[in-house]
């Protein structure tokens, strides 16, 4: 009776466990939603970019001229795709050789009423570490890979680990990507969850070129 009364009260922990550190796994769920460039506005240059981010291993690449999505996965030493604009690593952000600084505008319409896209300071990527893998998390194992990160543009989301679960809190704000080649994007991210609120499915605003 002793041993099943133990059995019992570690399931419960372990219950209790999954439910305060499922937003931090990789949860597998199915989306009624396609992914990739949505809802595209060719006389306005505007559409919505859906995507799946959940898998810590893998960079998602963005191009914006030929509208095309792509993922590498780092633990298979992966080569990047030749031709792309930003990438997403859950909820990381880096740009191909571009620059990028947070408006305060939270409308793309009032943004593109605006029309001074090259004023205040622009800000170039930088070596930083990511995520990996994060299964041996519940030891105190996480792994990490070195990348360059866009710390600007990752600021669309903050995640405050400081308590369990998690509290995560968007900007709102609009992000103006600048490229290398001097074309403009705007950016605003919506929502960083799926209908199911499983995370890890971004959802994009943007105009390109603006």
């Amino acid at each position: 009776m002793r041993k099943l009364l133990g059995i019992i009260a570690l399931t419960l922990i372990m219950t209790s466990c999954d439910g305060i550190f499922s937003s931090l796994y990789d949860v597998v769920e199915t989306t009624s939603l396609p992914f990739g460039f949505k809802e595209i506005n060719e006389s306005d240059n505007s559409g919505t970019l859906y995507l799946d981010t959940r898998d810590y291993a893998k960079w998602t690449y963005i191009n914006l001229r030929d509208k095309a999505v792509d993922t590498v996965n780092m633990l298979n030493n992966s080569a990047e795709p030749q031709d792309w604009d930003f990438a997403i690593h859950r909820y990381d952000v880096k740009t191909n050789g571009g620059m990028a600084r947070q408006t305060d505008f939270i409308s793309l319409d009032e943004l593109r009423q605006y029309g001074h896209y090259d004023e205040g300071n622009f800000t170039a990527d930088t070596l930083g570490r990511v995520i990996v893998d994060m299964s041996g998390m519940m030891n105190g194992v996480i792994e990490y890979r070195e990348s360059n990160i866009n710390k600007v543009l990752s600021r669309w989301l903050n995640v405050d680990l400081s308590t369990m679960p998690p509290i995560y809190t968007m900007s709102g704000k609009i992000y103006l990507l600048r490229l290398e080649d001097g074309t403009y994007a705007a950016l605003l991210f919506t929502d960083f969850m799926n209908e199911a609120s499983v995370k890890g499915y971004i959802t994009i605003r943007y105009i390109y070129p603006l």
